[in-house]
């Protein structure tokens, strides 16, 4: 059987994965009466809850008699670490392009690897039934993206579409019938070529692992595209490291290909297919997965450097334990270490002291989306204010620096541009207004972004978009202020009261409302100077048997502010930290005793 392998790349929410539902319908994956849901290729519950991809995943369809491998990848730069290295395992790349917003800055970095590695891109410009729909703009801006990008001659001259996912049509001219999306699938069997890969099925068996699963009966998988020869279950095989020494022989198990959206045994992979493997041990992704004829690792693309860490910790709160049932550092440890094996951008050190340890990733999501999957299997976390990493060049101190892209409504532009030039230390590179609205591109530390999108959302009033992808690593650029306000910390444990949050409501913003459980060392609001004060929560009213009309009347409060778990983090100071419990997140600061904070505040 003929065969294609492609992968699917755009900026968030500009429809892929809703495009390849449609490519699964009308290639006839589904039964006529099959329950599907929207969105199948999402189908980690976070995924479906904030609409983002996070892990790439592969599909199949056939049409016409030739095997289409489609790979649905992640738009957030903070999962790049998977992108860099699934887009090794295809021929080709559709590059999706919403038609009112053009190219946007994560289609930049996806693209930008696409085409260092020499694939040949088809635009689809999707969305053009938009009412602010500009499709010749976005092309000519896709032409500029890919010219900046120093793509080739071959390169420049890609074939375009014009599409809507989610009416499920695409035609070769914007008028066209709008019919289906046959015209996709007859251009990726024209433009796409077939896996070089097919010329070496004579050759010993070889495969660089991709990307790594598990499934609950079969245990590990490695996924990848087979680079050579042919392979059945029940074959030994050697696995290989980057360098070429031998980590372990196993016998492989099973072997399993994409057939629409679910895994099916087969009884042989062949050169150029895209399948999964089962039966190993310690091999995981970057190995080569070979012959023991085989003596030579695949080269594979090295990975991106984290550019963050945060510092797990166990609970050790008062209210430690009472939510979640996994709670030791050992516990927290061994899932860590698991997280680290299949996902590459994330390294794990230990700290002295071994309570806690360093977690470093390439962004504040990618943090947000462990530790949110970590408390919904029920673990109790504490967890540090990020940290940006730094590097020794010559001598001199370099930190990261991210390309932020960020589109708003004319009115706001002013703040914006005020927040990232001043105290952030953001250099603006372009700004350009266009019906109502300004795009502007800068420059900033990533010291400087950490805790900026909730307050960008304010200036904004939630109309504002922000993109950031990592740019460069630049000299340091200087102290950059933190957060402004100081807290307000509870004195007492106990559980907090209606009248005392009241009165206490002109000192600032609360973050919690009656009947919540407080301890000595919490943080329960945002004091309105810039100072932090102690307070308590617990005070009742003093009870007299003199009745007067008017005083008895039901305290009103005001409501707290919740902060989200990405909020909570980015939100907190160096001294404190983020309580995370499958129920609960509350803040704390580091040292709940009040004379061990000042005796330590001394110090530092």
């Amino acid at each position: 059987m003929d065969l294609r392998n492609i992968a699917i790349i755009a900026h968030v929410d500009h429809g892929k994965t809703t495009l390849v539902d449609e490519l699964l319908k009308q290639s006839g994956t589904y039964r006529e009466n099959q329950a599907t849901t929207e969105r199948a290729m999402d189908s980690n519950d976070l995924e479906r809850e904030r609409g983002i991809t996070i892990l790439a995943k592969a599909t199949s369809v056939e049409w016409k008699g030739t095997r289409i491998n489609i790979v649905d990848t992640p738009g957030h730069a903070d999962f790049g670490g998977e992108v860099e290295r699934i887009l090794s395992m295809v021929d080709g790349v559709v590059l999706l392009v919403d038609a009112a917003e053009g190219p946007m800055p994560q289609t930049k970095f996806v693209t930008s690897k696409a085409l260092a590695l020499g694939l040949k891109p088809i635009v689809v410009l999707n969305k053009v039934d938009k009412p602010d729909a500009e499709p010749d703009r976005a092309l000519d801006e896709v032409f500029d993206l890919f010219a900046s990008l120093d793509a080739n001659d071959e390169q420049l001259d890609f074939p375009s579409l014009y599409a809507s996912g989610r009416n499920g049509w695409c035609d070769a001219e914007l008028d066209g019938p709008r019919k289906d999306l046959s015209a996709l699938f007859d251009l990726v069997l024209s433009h796409v070529e077939a896996p070089k890969q097919i010329a070496k099925r004579d050759e010993p068996f070889s495969m660089l692992a991709t990307t790594l699963g598990a499934d609950p009966f079969i245990g590990r998988l490695l996924t990848g595209r087979v680079e050579s020869g042919t392979l059945k279950a029940g074959t030994t095989v050697n696995a290989l490291s980057r360098d070429g020494t031998r980590i372990e022989q196993f016998r492989v198990t099973k072997v399993l290909a994409f057939r629409g959206l679910s895994q099916q045994p087969i009884d042989m992979a062949e050169a150029g297919d895209i399948v999964s493997l089962a039966g190993m041990a310690k091999a995981t992704v970057a190995d080569t997965i070979c012959d023991p004829a085989v003596t030579d690792a695949i080269p594979a693309q090295p990975i991106d450097p984290p550019t963050i860490t945060v510092t797990f910790g166990i609970n050790d709160s008062p209210l430690a334990g009472r939510d979640g049932d996994k709670v030791q550092s050992r516990v927290i440890r061994d899932r860590l270490m698991k997280e680290a094996e299949s996902n590459v951008a994330i390294k794990i050190s230990d700290t002295p002291g071994g309570e806690a340890f360093e977690v470093a990733g390439r962004g504040e999501l990618q943090m947000g989306v462990l530790i949110e999957n970590m408390r919904r299997e029920g673990f109790e976390l504490s967890i540090s204010r990020p940290q940006v990493l730094f590097r020794e060049v010559d001598g001199v101190r370099m930190e990261p620096v991210e390309e932020v892209t960020i589109d708003v409504d004319d009115e706001y532009s002013g703040a914006v541009i005020e927040k990232l030039t001043g105290p952030r230390k953001g250099e603006m590179t372009e700004m350009r207004q266009n019906g109502g609205k300004t795009r502007i591109i800068a420059l900033v530390p990533s010291r400087g972004l950490i805790g900026y999108h909730g307050e960008f959302l304010t200036d904004t009033r939630g109309t504002g978009v922000m993109n950031r992808v990592f740019h460069e690593w630049a000299p340091h650029k200087g102290a950059i202020p933190g957060r402004r306000a100081g807290v307000l910390i509870s004195m007492e444990n106990g559980t907090s009261v209606a009248y005392a949050l009241w009165n206490l409501e002109d000192r600032g913003k609360m973050f919690i409302g009656a009947q919540e459980p407080v301890y000595t060392g919490m943080i329960i609001g945002e004091h309105s100077r810039d100072n932090d004060l102690e307070v308590n929560p617990l005070k009742g009213k003093k009870l007299t048997n003199v009745r007067a009309s008017g005083t008895d009347d039901a305290v009103r409060l005001t409501t707290p502010t919740t902060l989200t778990l990405e909020q909570a983090i980015a939100y907190i100071d160096d001294d404190e930290l983020v309580e995370v419990t499958p129920n609960a997140i509350r803040l704390r600061k580091r040292y709940l005793d009040p004379h061990e904070r000042k005796r330590m505040a001394k110090s530092a």
